[in-house]
């Protein structure tokens, strides 16, 4: 699957805007890209392990936290993942 990486991430992928990663589910495809760019766990996961909150993903343009598997859902070598950033900020007038 070609997973998405964000700009402000891409400095940890050697520049890269995607990588491919073959895995059964999104936790492995996750787990694939982050073997393969080991700085991105710390920026992606929490020392638990778990999701970090302010990231968001899409699995082929679907928000990943309203799909019934979450990260255990799945995936084809066609299927895309997105990984997006929250962003938050804004300025007083």
């Amino acid at each position: 699957m070609k997973i998405y990486i964000p700009t402000p991430l891409r400095n940890l992928t050697d520049g890269l805007d995607s990588v491919e990663v073959a895995a059964p589910t999104v936790q492995a495809a996750l787990d694939g890209l982050t073997d393969k760019y080991p700085e991105l766990r710390k920026h992606l996961f929490t020392a638990e392990g778990k999701l970090r909150a302010f990231v968001n993903l899409y699995l082929n343009d679907e928000d990943l936290r309203y799909l019934p598997g979450k990260e255990a859902t799945p995936v084809s070598d066609a299927d895309t993942l997105s990984i997006i950033p929250s962003i938050a900020g804004g300025c007083c007038w």
